[in-house]
């Protein structure tokens, strides 16, 4: 039997995502000091921009870091928030450090239990409001479950982000 392109054309997983920032330093600050990811080579590609791993089992996942060039609008600035996509979500472990390092930098962020299950979320914005998901085990997790008090309760489409909040981390 012969197999058709139909049949073979498959998704292995997510390859990168890519953010367009008005400010290259606070974000990459942001995405490896407070998210945890690590600087990988770039190429250059003639604007300024980061690559930053995902580690993963098998190699990272790269967020792309847009800071110049295909980033900018007509108005010469690249745009706020998360236009069409809500959030982009990571698995993460260590919940509690997260939230410690969201206290240090004085970061917003909101808590979310998933109904029937054992996951525990955190929601936090990047400096370009750029909505991010924090996935954990909550099984794997120490300490007390994520506070469903209405100032920490994450409420899907309702956005918390303060642009204010993000010029200490570059």
């Amino acid at each position: 039997m012969t197999q058709s392109a139909d049949d073979a054309a498959i998704t292995a997983g997510l390859f990168h995502v890519a953010v367009k920032t008005n400010d290259l330093a606070a974000t990459s600050a942001f995405y490896t000091r407070i998210i945890g990811l690590r600087a990988v080579p770039r190429p250059d590609f003639g604007y300024p921009g980061a690559w930053l791993g995902v580690p993963m089992p098998g190699g990272a996942a790269i967020l792309h870091v847009y800071a110049g060039g295909p980033a900018l609008g007509p108005e010469g600035r690249a745009p706020v928030g998360t236009g069409a996509i809500d959030h982009v979500s990571l698995a993460c472990r260590g919940y509690h450090a997260f939230l410690a390092r969201f206290r240090a930098e004085g970061l917003d962020w909101r808590e979310f239990l998933v109904p029937g299950t054992s996951l525990w979320q955190l929601f936090v914005h990047d400096p370009s409001g750029v909505q991010l998901e924090l996935t954990f085990d909550g099984q794997a997790e120490h300490g007390p479950p994520p506070d469903p008090s209405p100032e920490r309760r994450y409420v899907a489409g309702a956005s918390f982000h303060d642009p204010a909040t993000y010029p200490n981390l570059a």
